[in-house]
């Protein structure tokens, strides 16, 4: 009489089951996107010649760039695919969307010399991003809370001041199509330069500093509310003055690095003289 076939268990242990990622871990790459869009957003209002919701969308692009990297860490969903996504989108949304909006607001009256203003300045944001990715695990101690050169968002704010002061000034001299392209030129070589800028992500405030500085955010917040492009203009120029002081500060740490590695090589050096005087005055 013939049995039937019993099928054999398979062994859940031996098996590997493929992990889905849950939707909570997948909220950092949603914000990246989200980023994204709102670069490119920024370039169809500009085509509509909406100037002020184009500039307005590179400001959300960036405060959307802001959280993805503080939300990937708190919900503890970092990953390879999330970092090389940043990068993709923040290439898009600060250096092809704001040399986009300039051409489309000033540049494009200059016929070849502006397209290669804007040309410039995206190639000089995606080398800025990938020296970047190249460099982050390479850096010194002491450069901890130190970009090398201004920042990509920070880099399209910069890009599109000019843009920004003529919503509280209106058309001035400064703001000729030749000066733009000038401005967003020095502004891409500062995205590339090796300068150190402050990074303010990891700074630690003192407790008695924390009223003042809560008080100084009420302010800005309200500038933004009340007078929002005259708020940005003085936030990017004091940006700019910063650089002098991070060029200081950088130049210290690192000096002070220095020596702290000749003191320690003058100790290892004396320990093996010790060491080599100690043999030769061994009896023998």
């Amino acid at each position: 009489m013939l049995r039937p076939r019993r099928h054999k268990r398979r062994d859940s242990r031996r098996t590997p089951r493929l992990k889905g990622m849950t939707l909570t871990k997948m909220i950092p790459n949603m914000i990246t996107v989200a980023a994204t869009c709102a670069g490119l957003t920024g370039v169809r209002f500009a085509i509509d010649g909406r100037w002020e919701f184009a500039v307005g969308a590179i400001i959300v692009a960036a405060i959307l760039d802001a959280l993805d990297g503080r939300m990937a860490r708190l919900l503890k969903a970092q990953s390879d695919f999330g970092a090389q996504m940043d990068s993709l989108s923040d290439f898009v949304a600060f250096g092809v969307a704001p040399a986009l909006i300039a051409w489309f607001w000033a540049l494009n009256e200059l016929g070849g010399f502006g397209w290669v203003a804007g040309l410039f300045f995206a190639v000089c944001c995606g080398l800025r991003l990938a020296r970047f990715n190249s460099r982050i695990d390479k850096l010194p101690p002491y450069a901890y809370n130190y970009f090398q050169g201004v920042p990509a968002p920070m880099g399209a704010a910069l890009g599109l001041l000019p843009m920004i002061v003529s919503f509280e000034t209106g058309p001035i001299l400064l703001l000729h199509p030749a000066a733009v392209a000038v401005w967003m030129i020095a502004m891409a070589l500062l995205m590339v330069s090796e300068a150190p800028t402050f990074s303010f992500k990891k700074w630690k405030l003192a407790p008695r500093y924390m009223l003042p500085f809560m008080a100084g955010v009420g302010l800005v917040l309200a500038g933004l509310a009340g007078a929002p492009w005259l708020t940005l203009s003085i936030a990017c120029v004091l940006y700019l003055a910063s650089i002098p002081l991070s060029l200081r500060s950088f130049a210290r740490l690192k000096a002070e690095a220095a020596r702290l590695a000749e003191f320690d090589e003058g100790e290892d050096g004396g320990d093996e003289g010790a060491a080599e005087v100690r043999t030769l005055h061994r009896p023998g």
